[in-house]
C-alpha cells in the first residue's frame, strides 16, 4: 500500500507552504489522539488566495477545484504537525464552508473537492463525516473555508 505522501506524488500534485493565522487563533489544537485543523482558505503556491463567490463568479467546477486546493493545504498543514501523513488514522470530520449567492444550493459538489481528494490521498482512512453549509461571505471574499478533525496515531 503507497504512502499518503506517494499517493500525493502520484497525483502529481507537491504540498504548499502551510499560510501562517490571519488573527488571534492557532493552526490546530491536538487534544488526545485529535488534531484540530483551523479553517483553511484556498492558498496557492505563490501565497495569493482565490476570491470570488459561487453562483456569481464560479462555476461549480470552478468550486470544486478551490475546494480540492484547500483540501492540499489541510493535508500541507498535517504534514507540517505530524511530520509524516503515515500517522493519520482517520479523517473524522470536515466542516465545509461556501462563499455562495442566495441562490445557490450545489455546496456538497463544492466540497467533494476536498473529500476525493482526501479518499484519493489516505484511501479509506479518508472518508469522513461532513457538513457542507453555504455562508453569505467569508473572509478576504474567499470561495471556500474548510476545517477538519483528524484521528492520529498517539
Amino acid at each position: 500500500m503507497d504512502s499518503p505522501e506517494e499517493k500525493i506524488k502520484q497525483l502529481g500534485l507537491t504540498l504548499p507552504k502551510s499560510s501562517s493565522p490571519v488573527a488571534n487563533y492557532v493552526p490546530s489544537v491536538r487534544t488526545g489522539d485529535l488534531l484540530f485543523l483551523s479553517g483553511s482558505g484556498p492558498a496557492q503556491a505563490d501565497g495569493v488566495k482565490l476570491k470570488g463567490k459561487l453562483g456569481r463568479d464560479l462555476s461549480v467546477e470552478e468550486g470544486y477545484k478551490v475546494a480540492r486546493l484547500v483540501g492540499l493545504n489541510l493535508i500541507a498543514r498535517l504534514k507540517e504537525d505530524l511530520g509524516e501523513l503515515n500517522k493519520v488514522k482517520r479523517v473524522v470530520k470536515l466542516l465545509g464552508m461556501v462563499n455562495a449567492t442566495p441562490e445557490f444550493n450545489e455546496h456538497p459538489a463544492v466540497v467533494n473537492g476536498c473529500s476525493d481528494l482526501l479518499v484519493e490521498v489516505f484511501g479509506d482512512r479518508g472518508r469522513h463525516a461532513r457538513s457542507a453549509v453555504g455562508m453569505s461571505s467569508l473572509p478576504f471574499d474567499i470561495p471556500v473555508e474548510i476545517e477538519m478533525v483528524v484521528e492520529v496515531a498517539s
